[in-house]
C-alpha cells in the first residue's frame, strides 16, 4: 500500500503531493470508473431510446424501459460516487482522528464492493436485453453503436470497481500501528507523567512523602515567663 501511517495514509497535517497523488492505482482506478460511469450514462441519455414512427421512445435494450433505467442509475450515481470518493482522498491525509480514518476506509469498502455487484447486475441485464432486440426494433440500427458501448463499459466498470474494493480492503487491513498510541490517546486524553522522584546523596526519596514546612518547629512551646526584678 502507498502511504506510511495509520490506514495507509501519512501523518495527519503532512502536505499534499498532487503528483504522488495522481500516481496511486486508486487514483487512477477511480478516474477510470468515473470516466466509464461518465460514458454508460451518456450513451443511453443521448441514444438510447428510438422513436419508431410514434411521439414515444422506446429503450433500444429489447423495448424495456428497466433497462435504460437501470443503465440509467449504475451511471449517474457512480460518478456521484467517484467524484465523492476522490474528494475523500484528497482530504484523507488531513483526517487526524483515527476512528475517523477507520469510518472512512469501511464506508468505502462497502460501497465499492456493492456498486461492484450493482454494475456485474448492469452488464448481465443489459447483455441479455440486447440479445433479445429483433432488428426490426432498431431501423437503420439507430441506437446499437450506444447500447454496445453500454454494455462495453459496463463490464469495464466491474473490474474497476473490483479493484477498488481490493485497494479499500487492503488499506482496511493495513490498519494503524497500535504500538505508536495508547487508549488515552484515542480518547483524545494525553497520557499524564508523574514528576520523577528527587535524590539527595546518592539515595531517591520517594515523591509521595510528606515533609512539614520550615520553621514550624517550636511554634507550640509556652512563652516565657516575666520575673519582676527585686530591688
Amino acid at each position: 500500500m502507498d502511504g506510511v501511517g495509520s490506514f495507509g495514509a501519512g501523518l495527519a497535517g503532512a502536505a499534499f503531493d498532487p503528483v504522488s497523488f495522481i500516481k496511486q492505482p486508486t487514483t487512477i482506478l477511480r478516474v477510470l470508473s468515473w470516466v466509464f460511469s461518465l460514458v454508460v450514462f451518456a450513451s443511453i441519455v443521448n441514444e438510447g431510446y428510438v422513436n419508431l414512427g410514434s411521439e414515444r421512445l422506446h429503450c433500444v435494450f429489447n423495448k424495456n424501459p428497466d433497462a435504460c433505467n437501470y443503465g440509467v442509475f449504475c451511471g449517474l450515481v457512480g460518478l456521484l460516487l467517484c467524484s465523492f470518493f476522490f474528494l475523500l482522498d484528497v482530504k484523507f491525509q488531513q483526517i487526524s482522528s483515527i476512528k475517523d480514518r477507520k469510518k472512512a476506509v469501511m464506508l468505502e469498502v462497502g460501497v465499492s464492493g456493492f456498486w461492484t455487484f450493482l454494475w456485474f447486475v448492469s452488464f448481465c441485464f443489459l447483455a441479455n436485453q440486447w440479445s433479445r432486440t429483433a432488428p426490426e426494433d432498431l431501423p437503420l440500427n439507430q441506437g446499437a453503436d450506444a447500447a454496445r458501448a453500454s454494455i462495453a463499459f459496463s463490464f469495464f466498470s466491474i473490474l474497476t470497481w473490483a479493484g477498488l474494493t481490493v485497494r479499500a480492503v487492503q488499506k482496511y487491513l493495513l490498519g494503524t500501528d497500535m504500538t505508536l498510541f495508547t487508549t488515552d490517546h484515542l480518547d483524545g486524553v494525553a497520557p499524564v507523567t508523574p514528576y520523577p522522584p528527587t535524590t539527595t546523596g546518592g539515595t531517591i526519596e520517594p515523591s509521595d512523602n510528606y515533609q512539614s514546612p520550615p520553621f514550624t518547629e517550636g511554634l507550640e512551646a509556652p512563652a516565657p515567663t516575666y520575673q519582676v526584678p527585686i530591688y
